[in-house]
Formats: structure tokens, sequence, C-alpha cells
């Protein structure tokens, strides 16, 4: 259906289709942070679609969905839903400590509120072709917090690296698709990651936990 369509030709019948709805959306509508800079509306050299790939990319998105909400499930504080980044694509989850964070005079106004308060953020990357060549599952901790790479990781694969000034937990895609368990390797390490923020980063982790007793803890305050 899509194989050999110019994005120039889906562009054109996407909004086309759209307008005959009476929808009239307004984008953005040249590539962001991209190799290519050509406007969707005049690109007719892009045109290939791998329906086996599409597929591949739909069933890792979702067998990574049920992972990060049962992750999201753990924690009692204020939280993101799972969601698609539209910056790098990543599927993502952030958890919030409640406390603000230093004021960023020197970014922009995105980054500005996105980090105007602690955040451990958590999520699934396909990669780039700079920090991080292939699919990976990360946190980060922002702000970092001193001594923050020198706490463990799990499991044994997972790793400490820099990005951006800054550091990522990283668990390579290809080191999960072998071990007995996937969900609980990924699970071990999201949960490794936000212990390691959370203690350098003086979160009450305790008290933000979901477990058995929060719900007794809840009924009794």
């Amino acid at each position: 259906m899509f194989d050999g369509l110019t994005v120039a030709d889906f562009y054109s019948s996407l909004f086309a289709n759209l307008a005959k709805l009476g929808i009239e959306p307004k984008i953005w509508s040249v590539p962001y942070e991209a190799p290519s800079t050509t406007p969707f509306a005049e690109d007719t050299e892009n045109r290939s679609y791998d329906k086996k790939y599409v597929e591949i990319f739909h069933q890792t998105l979702v067998a990574v969905d049920d992972i990060l909400e049962e992750f999201r499930a753990r924690f009692l504080g204020k939280s993101t839903p799972v969601h698609m980044f539209w910056h790098s694509f990543d599927l993502a989850l952030t958890r919030f400590s409640g406390k603000k964070a230093p004021p960023m005079p020197e970014a922009n106004m995105v980054t500005q509120e996105a980090y105007s308060h602690e955040v451990i953020s958590f999520g699934f990357w396909f990669g780039d072709d700079k920090s991080v060549p292939a699919p990976a599952f990360y946190s980060y901790t922002a702000p970092e917090p001193a001594g923050l790479i020198e706490e463990p990781l799990n499991p044994s694969s997972a790793k400490w690296a820099e990005s951006n000034g800054a550091h990522l937990a990283l668990l390579m895609y290809d080191d999960i698709r072998s071990v007995d368990d996937p969900a609980k390797a990924v699970l071990d390490f999201l949960e490794s990651a936000y212990q390691a923020g959370g203690k350098r980063a003086n979160w009450n982790v305790e008290d933000l936990a979901y477990d058995d007793q929060s719900i007794t803890r809840a009924n009794k305050a």
C-alpha cells in the first residue's frame, strides 16, 4: 500500500483526507533535527516502506509498553503516562519527586518547563547516529546528583554512559533478547536506575513506593 509512495505524496494525501473531514491542522512541515531538511510536501526522494520491519517496530513497542506500564504502577507519586515522545520517537515515562529543581535560565522555554522540578525518566529508544547507535532502554536523573554513576545497575550488562554532559543508565536491547525472562531483566534495570537516582537525589523512595501496605497506610491517613 505504501511502498513506492513518496513522502510528498503521502503528505498531500493525508492532509487532503483530513480536509474532507473539516480538519486543518497546523504543523511544522520540515523534518526536525534529522539529516534531511526537505519539507515534506517537496520530498519526492524518500519512498521506501518495509512492511516486515514496520510490524516488528510495532510489536516491540507493544511489548515495551506493557513493561513500562507495570513499572509505572509501582510508584505512588506523580508520573506521566507511558507516551511516545515526539522528539526522538522513544517510548517514555517520567517520575517526579515533587521538589523544585534549580532554575535553568540559559535553557529554552521548553527545557525550562520540562525540568522545572526534579525528575527521573525512563524509556526505550531505537537509538541514533550520535551517542547510542542501537536500540536501548535508558534512564536519567535530572538534575543529575553527585555520585550517580557510582551506583550499581542491574542486570550486569547495564552500564552508565555519558550523554550531552550528563549520564544515562543504558541496557541494550540486544543484551536482553536471549535471556530467560527479558521483561524481568528490563524491570530490574528500571528499578535499579530509579533506586540509584532516588538515593543520590534524596528522594523519599520508601514513601513513594507502591506495595501491599500502601493502601493500608493511605486508609489510615
